[in-house]
This record gives C-alpha cells, sequence and structure tokens, in this order.
C-alpha cells in the first residue's frame, strides 16, 4: 500500500511539473512573438502541448521539462514514437480544424526546472524535427 502511495505521489510530481513546465513554455513563446492558439489539444491519438502560429506558419509545440539531467536534455526526450504520433494528430488538425493548406512545423520547448519546480531555464528548439515521408 506504502509503494502505491508512493507511486501516486510520484505520478503527481511528474504532472504538477509538466504544468508549470507547460506554463513556462507558453510565456516565451508568447514573449517570443508566437500567438497561442490552442493548449493541450486532444484527440484519439494523443495530446499536442501547444499549438500556434508564428507568422504565417503553424506550430505544434512538444513541451518537455527536466528537472534532473541524468537522462540527457529535455529534447533528448522526444523520441521517434512521441514524434511519429505528434505527427499524426498535427495531421488530424490540420484535416479537421483547418481543412486548408498550411506551412506547419514541429518545435519541442525544452524546460529546465529545479527539484522544487522553479523554472530555471528555457529554450525553443524551432523547427526540431520533421515529418517521416
Amino acid at each position: 500500500m506504502a509503494s502505491s502511495r508512493r507511486a501516486q505521489n510520484k505520478t503527481l510530481d511528474r504532472m504538477v511539473l509538466a504544468k508549470i513546465g507547460e506554463e513556462a513554455a507558453a510565456r516565451l513563446l508568447r514573449a517570443r512573438g508566437y500567438r497561442v492558439l490552442e493548449r493541450n489539444y486532444r484527440s484519439r491519438g494523443g495530446e499536442i502541448d501547444i499549438i500556434a502560429r508564428q507568422g504565417s506558419e503553424l506550430v505544434f509545440a512538444e513541451v518537455k521539462s527536466r528537472s534532473r539531467e541524468d537522462f540527457g536534455t529535455p529534447a533528448q526526450g522526444v523520441g521517434k514514437g512521441k514524434r511519429r504520433k505528434l505527427v499524426n494528430l498535427a495531421q488530424g488538425y490540420i484535416a479537421n480544424r483547418l481543412r486548408r493548406e498550411v506551412a506547419w512545423r514541429f518545435d519541442i520547448v525544452e524546460v529546465w526546472l529545479t527539484p522544487d519546480g522553479k523554472v530555471r531555464r528555457t529554450n525553443i528548439i524551432p523547427g526540431a524535427f520533421r515529418p517521416e515521408v
């Protein structure tokens, strides 16, 4: 029972840190001239953290937060499977919501947090990956 509570607390901690990271990412994007259109867009295939516009380009932003660097940078946490899922979600969003051709890309917003949840550093990687053809 105690291990179950610890697992729930870890999950809750991760969710709280992820929320803090997403807030920091949205602030950073706005400060850099992006217009945030949607946050936490959900569909059957998963979730896109932030959908924004920068100039004429639609941006699908994946927010990755880390409080430790044992496993590399936040961007290194966006693996091939996650990228594939994001591509499918973005294609569905464009087909269902926009129904027209639009220039689009994937950015990764990295957020480094202290263990107690304070934002240490943020970074945007524009065009972090491309859809695989």
